[in-house]
């Protein structure tokens, strides 16, 4: 595969991984018109959200590894297909059942979207510029949701909400459409027989190197989810910010974060370009990012909202840098072939500790405040930097990018 071709397909993964947190974000957006006409009362609509939230967890993994079983090209024309049919779905419910069991769908499909876009990422660039590339297809999620709040609204007002999930749909098709057209001409390895066979979680899950990449992400994950979740409920609850003051200040973090994950990944490139081996490279950015984390604890007590929504951004910067350079650091640990899985478990890993701090997170802030999950945020990432960084020896066969 040429060069230029494959910076071409890591466009249409930017654009995969914006186009799975705009279809996640419709609903949020739609909220209040769908609990009116369906007459939901919160419980039901958590419930609709944790459906949505369970199979999504669930297929990080299992998604994972039907990746490198059927390789990204099949495998995410396959997600993508699945989770636009899942949009449509939504446009034909009828109440807080048929909502679910469209929501859990779209997590079937979308749960596959990241592990397949990190092993895109990783077999079709050089190990020089593999950072780079991963930074800049996983960030298509950080302008997904800038976009997915302006575009929902214009699609509601224009076409009604059952159209606003028909369009995503539609954009899901055209995109699918897209990505078989641009794999005319190129020959891929077919990733099947005893290769593919031979990743398994129990052969990952072996490894410390791996279980270190598990439990890191454990802990650093629940800091994003809860940014993605909780942060207009706090400037509503904690700042009195009014919804369209609300909805004009939420995209600025997001943005933050799209440039700093395609930026952070640039720069560890150059570092490993300089001789320094990917490792390295990978972890002395993960520390820049672990060392800035703190701004979070600081949001909370800041004067005023923009202020808050400045260090909220810095946080998401350094969140940038820190996943971009995370991702990659699991593409030089494992084979190729092996990508898919164990970016799938990581994933699993993440989802399991944000439903378990959801659960914290409700009751702290009706019985406290934020100020509490703001500080936990903060130190969150310095404890994975050290769990990553604890009991490191070098394998001969781990880091692909230090083979290459």
């Amino acid at each position: 595969m040429t060069p230029a071709r494959a910076w071409l397909l890591c466009g249409l993964l930017f654009c995969a991984t914006a186009l799975s947190f705009l279809d996640r974000q419709v609903l949020s957006v739609l909220a209040p018109k769908l609990m009116a006409d369906f007459r939901m009362s919160n419980t039901e609509y958590s419930r609709v959200v944790f459906a949505f939230v369970l199979s999504y967890t669930v297929m990080f993994s299992l998604g994972g590894r039907l990746m490198d079983r059927l390789g990204t090209k099949v495998g995410l024309a396959l997600s993508v297909g699945l989770w636009s049919l899942a949009s449509a779905a939504h446009s034909l419910a009828a109440g807080a059942w048929t909502l679910g069991a469209s929501r859990f769908l779209l997590g079937v499909g979308e749960g596959a979207c990241f592990p397949a876009v990190t092993k895109g990422a990783v077999e079709w660039t050089a190990p020089e510029q593999r950072a780079l590339a991963v930074g800049f297809a996983n960030g298509g999620s950080a302008f997904g949701a800038v976009i997915a709040p302006p575009l929902t609204a214009w699609a509601a007002g224009t076409l009604g909400w059952r159209g606003a999930f028909l369009g995503t749909a539609l954009i899901g098709l055209l995109w699918l459409a897209a990505w078989l057209f641009a794999f005319r001409g190129v020959e891929l390895p077919r990733p099947v027989g005893l290769a593919a066979e031979r990743v398994s979680f129990t052969s990952l899950l072996a490894r410390p190197e791996v279980r270190r990449l598990l439990l890191a992400r454990f802990f650093f994950d629940p800091v994003f989810y809860f940014y993605m979740f909780w942060i207009p409920q706090y400037l509503s609850r904690e700042r009195g910010l009014s919804l369209q003051e609300i909805g004009s200040l939420t995209w600025i973090p997001f943005f933050a974060l799209g440039i700093t994950n395609i930026a952070a990944g640039r720069v560890s490139d150059l570092l490993v370009t300089r001789g320094w081996t990917p490792r390295r490279a990978r972890m002395t950015m993960m520390l820049i990012a672990a060392i800035v984390t703190p701004a979070s604890w600081l949001a909370s007590s800041a004067p005023t909202a923009p202020i808050a929504i400045g260090l909220m951004s810095l946080l998401m910067m350094a969140h940038g840098v820190w996943i971009a350079n995370f991702i990659t650091l699991i593409g030089d640990t494992v084979a190729p072939r092996e990508v898919g899985t164990a970016v799938g478990l990581t994933g699993t890993c993440g989802g399991i500790a944000a439903m378990l701090s959801n659960l914290v997170t409700g009751p702290v802030i009706d019985h406290y405040s934020f100020a509490p999950v703001f500080l936990v945020s903060a130190i969150l990432y310095p404890i994975a930097w050290v769990v990553l960084a604890a009991g490191h020896r070098p394998r001969p066969h781990a880091a692909l990018g230090e083979i290459a």
